[in-house]
Order: C-alpha cells, then structure tokens, then sequence
C-alpha cells in the first residue's frame, strides 16, 4: 500500500525534478532514502527510569522500537560511565518512512507554536537535519505522562549537491523558511 506522499513523489516531485535538472534517466534522480529520528536523554545520569519513556515516546511516534544508544566511553565531568544509556534512534524506511515525513509536514509541524518554516541549511551532501524542541507535537504522545524532550530528524538523501536536495524537499512538502 503505498502512502499520500510516496505517490506525490511519484506523479508530482519526479516529473518537477526531470524537467528542473535534465535527467536522462529515471535512477539519476534524487530519492528520500531513508529517516533517521534521534532522542538524546541526559537524565539517564541521574535516574535510569528516564530512558524508558523516551523510548515509549519514540515507539509511539515512529511506529517502530528504537535501539538504546549507549554511552562510548566515560566521561567524568558528565557523570556518564561506559555502556550507560544515553538516547535511542530509529531509523524509518519505505512505507513507515513516507507515513511519517507525510505526518510531520501535515500534522505535527503546523502545531509549533509561531511556526515560521525550518531552516534551509543542508550538510553539503545533500542531507538535512531538523530538531524539534518537544516531541508533544505528535499526537500520538500524551502530554500528562511523558516528559518534554527534543528530538532530531535527519532526511537522507540520494541527491548529489545540495540543491537537488533542497528541490526534493520542497516539493515533498517540508516548509522551508523564506
């Protein structure tokens, strides 16, 4: 079953990304490749319990369960030890990803309070990156039981230059700033 934007992608931004860079084939195209959605719970120093509802949170936003990240090494002024848990991360592909990003654009965004747009800034690859200052923009999270956390999304891209990138986006819906 193929989601909202995937065949937005399909019948809208493909045809507009031909015509805009001459493609001469249809693999030379800039694709979303992949989702990657990040929360970092600094807590976790103080009390282990708090990693379990980001991952609860992070369970119900993407649909999927995330991999706790734990910590490299230890790192005594940030009382954090080897192996502690620090944040979890999902990684969103095909059908969960295209439902998500159409999630993101349609519904969580337009709930930032003076929502102006994103930032345009790319990381020179063709990727984008985003944080949200609190993961309640969701409305699967229920705002009375969880804690207000950040969260990072990063778009990765099959786009050679940031341009393609930024086009790609656009045209998916993401709301850039002007």
């Amino acid at each position: 079953m193929a989601t909202r934007l995937k065949e937005q992608f399909d019948v809208k931004v493909k045809p507009a990304l031909q015509t805009k860079f001459n493609y001469t084939n249809a693999n030379m195209m800039p694709r979303l490749e992949k989702v990657v959605l990040n929360m970092g719970v600094g807590e976790t120093t103080v009390s282990t319990k708090a990693i379990e509802g980001a991952v609860s949170d992070m369970t119900m936003i993407a649909g999927q369960k995330p991999v706790i990240r734990n910590a490299k090494k230890s790192i005594a002024n940030f009382k954090v030890r080897k192996g502690m848990p620090l944040g979890c991360s999902v990684t969103l592909r095909k059908d969960r990803m295209w439902e998500f990003v159409d999630r993101l654009i349609s519904v969580a965004l337009p709930r930032v309070r003076d929502f102006r747009g994103v930032g345009k800034k790319l990381d020179g690859n063709g990727n984008y990156s985003m944080g949200v200052p609190d993961q309640s923009i969701f409305p699967e999270i229920d705002i009375e039981k969880s804690e207000a956390r950040g969260l990072s999304i990063t778009f990765v891209t099959t786009a050679k230059s940031d341009d393609e990138a930024l086009f790609l986006l656009t045209e998916l819906g993401i709301p850039f700033r002007h």
